[in-house]
């Protein structure tokens, strides 16, 4: 595998044969290949390629070749297909050919200093995404993207003048905020595929659970869920918080104190016993949620309990 790393948005560029960019810590280009051209990259597919960038990226393009994996399941790429990426990300490709046309646009964290968006961008969980969770787009929403990436590229090549950074900023905010509302359509229209998703993470914890790893490793974490389930720790979040209204956290801590109320009333048990059991270290934690949670103390349940 060849691994590509480009700290500046300069390197980036030099890389890929474009002009050199106007400004060190921003730029936007369109390429725009020949059927010739196209042909030839079908026709020298080599060894994956991994890419680390040292900014943001976006980038809008079509998949005529290769694959794209949402999770573990294929999709048609044979629309529109958005890519984001946070400085230092690693993303890998294998077989991979685009179309004709390919918009692209390099943000250095610098060049965000003294704006909203420098707050703003770290918020928008699609850039720490996969690249196998790209945003898919309908015609309707390509060509509505697009037409914003002309702004962006418009005002980048016009003569900079006071009014430019603030012009290309606020043209980038209302692409990201079109971005973020298409992921959310993304998420709805893929119920199936989310409903898939949330039974496995059910699984995960049923599996962790039944062989005895709370009580040894404590509660799993996130981002080690996300792991087993071969996506990233938000876009698992994001998917479940879509299909059930409640964040993955929520839903790890709602499976502990279900398990809870059945240990709970076992013959013998102990809230001390019924803590360490769900992988807390110190019972008064575990006390503290599940009050939280029902409404009661793990005593005041039992005790309930045991009227009815």
């Amino acid at each position: 595998m060849r691994n590509l790393i480009f700290n500046t948005i300069s390197e980036f560029h030099e890389a890929n044969d474009l002009p050199a960019p106007e400004n060190p810590l921003f730029s936007a280009s369109y390429t725009k290949k020949s059927d010739d051209e196209i042909k030839n990259c079908q026709e020298s597919q080599d060894e994956p390629v991994s890419i680390t960038n040292g900014f943001y990226s976006i980038s809008l393009k079509n998949i005529i070749a290769g694959e794209i994996t949402y999770g573990r399941t294929k999709y048609d790429c044979s629309n529109g297909t958005m890519l984001f990426t946070a400085p230092n990300q690693t993303l890998t490709f294998k077989d991979t050919v685009f179309s004709s046309e390919t918009f692209h646009v390099a943000i250095h964290k610098d060049y965000l200093i003294g704006t909203a968006l420098y707050d703003k961008i770290k918020k928008y969980h699609f850039f720490n995404y996969h690249v196998n969770e790209a945003l898919h787009l309908s015609p309707k929403e390509e060509s509505l993207l697009k037409s914003i990436f002309y702004n962006i590229e418009t005002e980048y090549h016009n003569n900079q003048d006071e009014f430019s950074k603030e012009i290309i900023i606020s043209q980038l905010e209302t692409l990201l905020k079109y971005a973020d509302r298409f992921y959310k359509r993304q998420f709805l229209h893929r119920k199936e595929m989310n409903q898939a998703l949330f039974t496995r993470f059910r699984y995960i914890l049923d599996a962790y659970f039944e062989t005895d790893q709370l009580s040894a490793k404590g509660t799993p974490t996130v981002e080690w869920i996300s792991g087993q389930l071969g996506v990233s720790h938000r876009y698992m979040s994001d998917t479940i918080k879509a299909e059930t209204g409640k964040t993955a956290i929520d839903q790890i801590n709602l499976y502990l104190i279900d398990e809870a109320k059945n240990l709970l009333l076992s013959p013998g048990a102990s809230i001390a016993d019924t803590a360490y059991k769900l992988g807390f270290e110190y019972p008064q934690y575990f006390s503290r949620l599940f009050k939280k949670k029902t409404g009661m103390s793990p005593r005041e349940f039992i005790q309930e309990a045991n009227l009815n």
